[in-house]
């Protein structure tokens, strides 16, 4: 269970789990602030905006949220202020707490922020670090893109649709696979709904595209087809089915 606290000040407001940190603070959202204590291993640059610290409770990532395509030449890493629970950050927060709750292989939530300003608000989220982990971009990049490591990635699928859980941007980058097995990372303006054919099947063709845009069918389509798309359309269907009769 997590021990979700709050707390809010003339900086900002922060939720984080007391059972990982008794205290959480401002500074732990501030990369130039591990940088002075040399605990900044990695600093991301983009729209993802990750830093890799090392924290008091072990390593862990911290994003900084960013709006993407047109309007972030307008508005950068800005958001309209619609409430507390509805900021990115608390909702991306809350969502890792109900899956992680479910046992599904979720990025461990530590702590989020929100910065008002006006009718704007900034956002941040730190989570525990999957350590030894690649993302199955990486590994196709990498040659590792096997039948086994498809179908593996299939059963993961299902396993979060299973839930009801809705990943907004379900692509290549944001499924690790570690050593113990395979997990889901991202789930910015992700979601809860009823398990529905449509919303399923719209999620997989975007991990289709995903894919295919890496070069994933660089071999040709057939190819692509038999030895990975097919493996993990079968695998995920066997484990909607399985979980379904259960």
């Amino acid at each position: 269970m997590t021990d979700a606290r709050i707390h809010s000040d003339a900086v900002g407001t922060i939720v984080f789990d007391a059972d990982l940190a008794p205290q959480v603070g401002h500074a732990w959202f501030d990369p130039d602030a591990w940088e002075r204590a040399s605990r900044l291993r990695a600093r991301g640059g983009g729209r993802a905006s990750a830093c890799f610290v090392d924290t008091p409770i072990g390593p862990c990532v911290l994003r900084h949220f960013h709006r993407g395509g047109m309007v972030a030449r307008l508005l950068g890493d800005r958001y309209l202020w619609n409430g507390r629970e509805r900021t990115r950050s608390f909702a991306e927060f809350r969502l890792l707490v109900h899956m992680s709750a479910l046992d599904l292989p979720v990025p461990q939530p530590v702590a989020a922020r929100y910065q008002r300003y006006g009718m704007y608000y900034t956002a941040d989220l730190i989570t525990r670090q999957i350590e030894g982990a690649s993302t199955l971009a990486a590994c196709l990049a990498e040659g590792r893109l096997d039948t086994a490591l498809a179908a593996e990635t299939g059963r993961l699928v299902a396993r979060f649709h299973r839930h009801g859980v809705w990943h907004a941007d379900l692509n290549a980058h944001n499924v690790l696979v570690a050593p113990e097995g395979l997990y889901l990372i991202d789930f910015d303006r992700g979601e809860l709904r009823r398990p529905a054919s449509g919303w399923r099947q719209s999620n997989l063709q975007r991990l289709r595209r995903s894919l295919v845009k890496l070069g994933a069918a660089r071999d040709g389509e057939a190819a692509f087809e038999q030895e990975c798309w097919t493996p993990l359309m079968h695998a995920y269907a066997s484990a909607w089915e399985r979980e379904t009769t259960e």
